[in-house]
């Protein structure tokens, strides 16, 4: 009977000491297994990298570095651009552009812009220029010429004839316009490259007086202007967005046409 007794009491003590170490591995297990989750996750966290896209420049991009142009990006914190066209979004409902997607100036015309850009920054920090177009090569002029369906009079006052050349020829103008920074645009009563009247800057009292422009539309067109004069452009008479920073005599004299 004694030894049955002791039997029984090493036989229990032997499975309580089985059952702690039993119990003691599956924690040991458990918590090796969630530090091993947690490492992979941390690493996942801290390899992964933004994607980056690749720029690729072309022909036609690589032409106007190879000209001395800048890229008014390069130059001017905070500008924004929208090439439209390297786009369907023109008049011409044509990519004239290709890969393009970057605005090109001469450098110094660059530098009076960034100048415009600081003058629209001390009046409301929540704006900023948004750039439509800035050089444009005589032979994307010409292309533009030839696909318009429209006597030579007609075309010449939407693009200018590639034969003389036009100052966008030179990167001596732009186009462009003010928008908030999540690069929404101000209403300017027209939109750029807008065919009619209304876009024409000779015109606005007319069109203030009939109603079909707005004393906010105007304001917007005349801060516009106003940051621009401060960088030494001035406008024309037939297109809110189009600024020229030399005339085409300053401009044959200090650059070259851009082909």
């Amino acid at each position: 009977m004694k030894f049955a007794i002791l039997f029984l009491v090493i036989q229990f003590l032997l499975v309580a000491c089985t059952s702690g170490e039993n119990t003691q591995n599956d924690t040991v297990t458990d918590r090796d297994d969630s530090s091993t989750t947690e490492i992979i996750a941390d690493t996942v966290i801290v390899n992964e990298e933004p994607i980056i896209e690749a720029y690729f420049i072309d022909t036609l991009e690589q032409s106007l570095i190879d000209a001395g142009l800048v890229n008014i990006q390069d130059l001017i914190i905070g500008i924004l651009t929208d090439v439209r066209y390297s786009s369907e979004n023109n008049f011409m409902h044509r990519d004239v552009y290709g890969a393009l997607n970057r605005i090109y100036l001469q450098p110094s015309v660059a530098a009076d812009l960034k100048k415009s850009q600081e003058k629209l920054k001390s009046i409301d920090s929540t704006l900023t220029l948004l750039v439509f177009d800035g050089v444009r090569p005589r032979s994307v002029q010409q292309y533009m010429w030839d696909i318009l369906d429209m006597p030579s009079a007609e075309k010449s006052k939407f693009v200018s004839n590639p034969k003389n050349g036009s100052l966008h020829n030179y990167g001596a103008a732009v186009d462009l316009t003010i928008a908030d920074l999540d690069g929404k645009p101000l209403d300017m009563g027209a939109d750029y490259d807008e065919i009619g009247t209304i876009a024409y800057p000779k015109h606005e009292k007319a069109y203030l007086d009939s109603g079909m422009i707005t004393t906010d539309q105007i304001a917007n067109r005349e801060l516009l202007r106003t940051v621009m004069k401060a960088g030494g452009f001035w406008g024309i008479q037939t297109e809110w967005w189009h600024f020229n920073r030399y005339n085409r005599a300053k401009a044959q004299e200090l650059f070259e046409i851009v082909e």
